[in-house]
């Protein structure tokens, strides 16, 4: 191979300067693109977290407003459910007036039929005491008689004496006064009581149902007894209701101590600091054992066909209950029955002024 011989070293010189340069011109360009591919690649690589990141939060958008659409689709279900169980509630409030008005018509019904009973049974009393009633009104109308035809008897014979006259009259207008006082009674006793609530004395109801009741249990030789303590028993009442209570527990026992050796009626009461208990006993057979929680029912009667209708223990017990008390009755073996009673008293204020 031959040599090169460079004519013209200066030349050369240019020449490797030149190619220098270009070199080192190209070496910054391959820098300059090496750090353009190493920038590109680290725009890449964000942009592939970014994709994966856009793609994470879109998953999870799409899975909210998934969830969004479940919460409105329950929502609307919930809506519907409500509007169901409003309409429901509606429905259930209008039957719930109907039958509260329907409770309260029975209720009322129920209350005018016991209403009913209890005039029933008190007329069914009178019954019973028309006989003893008649033979305590025939003692003032023959004393009427004999009183007036005493004074008849002291004008025909032409007393001058006016105040033999006017003594045998006013004798007659006390038998008249007696008369009207048990016709007056009965009246009051027959007729539909008030529903009314006033204190009243049990002391004198009591004695107002032995009036009624004392010729009766005097022709039955049956004694009677009252002792109610020194107190007096007072309590918030019908006292026409609670007289048919005493009238028709005295009308029990009169039955009970008929065919017993020692007829005797006990009634006797205390008074607590909230309640009066009266107890009504007598010497009779008593009741049979196991029947004791049946004698209050309706009917229900341990006396022979045609000697009780079964009502007055029941009416007793209803005017008791609606009065807000309690009626009980123990019978130990050969002792009789005693009846006990249980009233709220009433106040203490009202103690002194009751009838």
């Amino acid at each position: 191979m031959p040599e090169t011989v460079i004519q013209n070293p200066s030349a050369a010189v240019g020449v490797e300067s030149r190619l220098r340069t270009h070199i080192e011109m190209l070496e910054r360009r391959l820098r300059q693109r090496d750090e353009q591919r190493r920038a590109m690649l680290h725009i890449l690589v964000d942009y592939e977290q970014d994709r994966r990141r856009l793609a994470r939060q879109t998953e999870r958008l799409d899975s909210s407003r998934r969830a969004v659409l479940h919460i409105l689709q329950d929502s609307h279900k919930d809506k519907l459910r409500l509007e169901a169980s409003r309409k429901a509630m509606i429905h259930i409030m209008g039957n719930l007036r109907e039958t509260t008005a329907e409770v309260q018509r029975r209720e009322q019904e129920l209350r005018d039929k016991q209403e009913q009973l209890v005039q029933a049974g008190k007329l069914a009393t009178l019954g019973e005491l028309t006989t003893g009633v008649a033979h305590e009104l025939n003692n003032p109308l023959n004393n009427i008689g004999l009183f007036v035809g005493n004074a008849v008897d002291l004008i025909d014979l032409a007393v001058t004496e006016k105040g033999e006259i006017l003594d045998e009259l006013r004798h007659a207008m006390q038998q008249v006064s007696k008369a009207t006082e048990i016709i007056s009674h009965l009246r009051t006793f027959g007729r539909a009581a008030p529903i009314s609530r006033v204190p009243i004395s049990l002391r004198e109801v009591i004695a107002r149902a032995l009036s009624l009741m004392g010729e009766q249990l005097r022709l039955r030789e049956i004694t009677v007894t009252v002792d109610l303590g020194p107190q007096e028993p007072v309590v918030e009442g019908n006292a026409i209701q609670l007289e048919q209570v005493f009238i028709n527990l005295l009308t029990n026992a009169r039955d009970a101590v008929a065919e017993s050796p020692r007829k005797e009626i006990r009634i006797s009461g205390s008074v607590g600091s909230a309640a009066v208990e009266i107890a009504v006993a007598d010497t009779g057979g008593g009741i049979p054992r196991g029947l004791e929680r049946r004698i209050f029912d309706p009917f229900f009667t341990t006396k022979e066909v045609g000697k009780g209708t079964g009502l007055g223990l029941s009416i007793t017990y209803g005017i008791i209950k609606e009065h807000g008390g309690t009626i009980s009755v123990v019978s130990p073996p050969g002792e009789g029955a005693t009846f006990l009673i249980h009233l709220a008293a009433a106040p203490a204020d009202t103690r002194e002024t009751s009838p």
